[in-house]
């Protein structure tokens, strides 16, 4: 197993250096076997296509890492996540870009919806349309981090998550004051 390892560790430190100067779609198998010198039959071995070692780095590199950690809130596994996601931007700025079938933005949505519906449940406890308000805004977190993440410069994970946090917060107040509308119909109010 330990070569194993160290074969796939070779494959995936191939890839992220390709990506750092080629977009994904001008990478083949056969350049990041050669960038690491090895066959195209390890390769095919080990993974079914350069998406599934794409996803393999996510897998190995964080959510590995927080196996264990269930006993943490959604929000401190998020903030694992943007941590991760900062300290390695550059590969994750390209990976958000892959399209198509099998690309890591699906693949990320798929791995992490549980945590963040979480997240957002956490803060729609009372509403009596919980699950439209959280599948809202697990969307509205995905999409704000993976734009916060494509960004040239994006600021510091803490940064972004205090903001984040803050709006989170705002919205949910003023959908539950909405909801407890003394007719039960939405209040019309400000936006936030």
């Amino acid at each position: 197993m330990p070569d194993s390892n160290i074969t796939k560790r070779a494959l995936a430190q191939s890839l992220k250096d390709l990506m750092a100067n080629h977009p994904f779609s001008k990478i083949g198998v056969a350049d990041i076997c050669e960038s690491c010198g090895m066959s195209r039959k390890s390769f095919y071995y080990h993974f079914k296509d350069k998406y599934d070692l794409v996803h393999w780095i996510f897998d190995v590199e964080f959510l590995q890492s927080i196996r264990g950690r269930e006993q943490e809130s959604s929000w401190e596994l998020f903030q694992a996540l943007c941590a991760y996601f900062y300290q390695e931007r550059n590969f994750y700025r390209c990976a958000i870009r892959i399209e198509g079938q099998n690309s890591f933005r699906e693949y990320f949505r798929e791995v992490t919806a549980p945590v963040i519906e979480t997240l957002a449940a956490d803060l729609f406890v009372e509403s009596t349309d919980r699950e439209f308000c959280v599948t809202f805004f697990a969307d509205a977190i995905l999409s704000a981090t993976l734009r916060w993440l494509s960004k040239p410069r994006p600021e510091p994970p803490e940064e972004y998550l205090d903001r984040l946090h803050r709006l989170l917060v705002r919205g949910a107040r003023y959908v539950l004051e909405d909801l407890e509308g003394p007719t039960g119909a939405p209040e019309t109010r400000r936006y936030i």
